[in-house]
């Protein structure tokens, strides 16, 4: 009785994950890039609503953030969060790379 009590509640929070980010995708925002020597960056605010679906123990993997509704070109990777916001995921990747390695 656990485990269906268990499976009936990961798919009602798996159905309400999938509501929140059909609502709230179209307010994320993205920075303008920057860059040093070495990386390229940018910063994603998300809806303070999609962010208890990231996981607050590590950084997020491409898969996670992806599946929140942040589309960005290929190479970028999540490696810091802004810990007084949350909401603000800061992202980097390799400087030139869309030249480094043509899709």
């Amino acid at each position: 009785m656990t485990s269906k009590r268990t499976n009936n509640s990961a798919s009602v929070n798996a159905e309400q994950k999938r509501r929140d980010i059909e609502k709230y995708h179209e307010q994320i925002f993205y920075s303008a890039r920057y860059s040093d020597d070495f990386w390229e960056y940018r910063h994603v605010i998300l809806p303070k609503q999609l962010v208890k679906y990231l996981p607050t123990d590590r950084l997020a993997l491409e898969e996670e953030w992806r599946g929140l509704g942040i589309r960005q070109s290929p190479g970028w990777e999540h490696y810091m969060r802004h810990a007084p916001e949350p909401h603000v995921l800061l992202f980097k990747r390799e400087k030139d790379y869309q030249t480094k390695y043509p899709s």
